[in-house]
């Protein structure tokens, strides 16, 4: 792994951790350019037999706690506000971070639960410290300007270059900073995880300066139809010739499954090469 001096994202593959288990299962499909991949979901192999409670404890060998001991909580002073920020490894001297914003009903406890989702959030904190990242999960109370002046402050607070991730409503912070002149240039790429679809996004200064977005959603999610956030996706990648925006579509998945399903090291190595 090494940072690419001129764009300051990693440019190399990254260290994996334990890929085999959370690799995509199988791939149903793949556009021409490789930017539209459906993937297999099987509810019955993917959450019934990956957990030992399901949707509430996965089976041991998908996690590894040890990360635990570089993790906390901190508490940021901003716009007057205390903001409550589950925190992985050293912000301060990261060579590049994940922001995770929630969805509604959501605080920091469900980006930084190991158990949950299959143990794919516990995956992605090892995935950061082993190459020298950090991972931040505030507690967004908001999906206004205020929850977005929230999230700008963290992300202006590091030195490192940014993925914003966003799953279900919390995208709604994450098009907010899309248009924000002090995030955009931070920002090595967003991830949108069930998110609700929005065109604007499309016409946003995130997208005109080429940042790499990841769409990734279920087929069957009944919040958020698929469709409307193709159509986004759809709008980005004609933005552009060779646009870096990726849509992962999981057959017959529901609104949580991005969270469980997402292959964050391959998700990552395709924003940060980019």
């Amino acid at each position: 792994m090494q940072l690419s001096a001129a764009t300051g994202v990693l440019a190399l593959e990254l260290r994996g951790h334990k890929d085999r288990l959370f690799a995509y299962p199988g791939i149903l499909s793949v556009s021409e350019q490789g930017s539209f991949i459906v993937v297999d979901y099987d509810k019955q192999r993917d959450i019934h037999r990956r957990d030992a409670e399901p949707e509430r404890r996965v089976h041991s060998k998908y996690i590894s706690l040890a990360v635990r001991r570089q993790g906390r909580v901190a508490l940021h002073e901003a716009n007057g506000r205390t903001i409550e920020t589950g925190v992985t490894g050293d912000y301060s001297k990261a060579r590049f971070a994940v922001i995770f914003v929630h969805g509604r009903g959501g605080d920091q406890r469900l980006g930084m639960n190991d158990h949950t989702f299959g143990g794919n959030f516990n995956r992605l904190k090892n995935l950061m410290l082993l190459n020298g990242g950090s991972y931040l999960a505030p507690s967004v109370k908001s999906f206004d300007d205020k929850g977005a002046a929230d999230v700008r402050e963290l992300v202006v607070a590091g030195r490192a270059p940014v993925v914003l991730a966003c799953a279900s409503m919390g995208s709604i912070i994450c098009s907010k900073l899309a248009n924000d002149p002090a995030v955009v240039p931070r920002l090595a790429g967003m991830v949108l995880l069930g998110g609700a679809p929005d065109m604007g996004i499309a016409r946003s200064a995130a997208v005109k300066a080429r940042m790499p977005i990841v769409f990734t959603h279920g087929s069957y999610d009944t919040v958020y139809d698929w469709q409307d956030q193709k159509s986004v996706f759809d709008r980005v990648r004609r933005s552009a010739k060779n646009y870096p925006a990726q849509f992962v579509l999981f057959d017959t998945g529901s609104h949580g499954t991005p969270m469980r399903m997402t292959d964050w090291k391959q998700t990552l190595e395709f924003v940060l090469s980019r």
